[in-house]
């Protein structure tokens, strides 16, 4: 579940965004490990899409293992490298902008489109947030709708360890495992610890 610091920080936030004519709401907050990992063992099966860099989805029977484990690292987390699951990372959406009858699917598009918007006032308003996944840093698509609130997430990057991970990782029933496993520190550098507060 979301922190309570988190949800403190958020609700400052909205406050002040509501006095600018914007209506924060929280699309997606905690992700459970267990969740992620059936979000990316469904996208292995093939049960849900997997998208390329560009957003569009890709026939996965022509991709290697190794190529299909990058493909994923797209957009979604390696379970246990979700700040989802930390309860201090967020992804919104400006509620008083959503037209009737539709559903909010975080895209760039959207973000410079019918949330622009909020998102430009967002660039100045980020309170004790921040933007986490931004263009020239790591390998992880852009997503302007991500926040971490720093005071809390930062303590939790302090205690992330390699090891553990690994071992939570091999006990988990994870498809692709062995592809991970060699590549960890990989992924490591290019989709996690890069996105450490500095």
């Amino acid at each position: 579940m979301l922190k309570l610091q988190t949800i403190a920080a958020f609700e400052n936030l909205y406050a002040c965004a509501k006095k600018h004519g914007f209506e924060p709401k929280i699309d997606s907050g905690y992700r459970s490990f267990e969740r992620q990992l059936t979000i990316w063992n469904e996208k292995v099966a093939g049960k849900r899409k997997v998208l390329n860099k560009n957003g569009e989805t890709v026939n996965i029977a022509e991709l290697s293992e190794q190529e299909l484990m990058k493909t994923i690292l797209l957009w979604s987390a390696l379970p246990g490298t979700s700040r989802h699951e930390w309860g201090t990372d967020i992804d919104v959406i400006d509620a008083a902008a959503v037209p009737k009858d539709y559903e909010a699917e975080l895209t760039i598009e959207e973000s410079y489109g019918v949330f622009g918007n909020f998102h430009k006032w967002l660039d100045t308003n980020l309170f004790d947030f921040r933007r986490v996944f931004l263009p020239g840093v790591g390998r992880v698509q852009p997503e302007p709708w991500h926040l971490s609130y720093v005071p809390e997430a930062r303590k939790i990057e302090q205690s992330f360890t390699a090891e553990n991970l690994a071992e939570r990782l091999s006990s988990s029933g994870i498809l692709l495992l062995p592809q991970i496993l060699d590549n960890l520190d990989w992924i490591l550098k290019e989709h996690f610890l890069c996105y450490f507060e500095k």
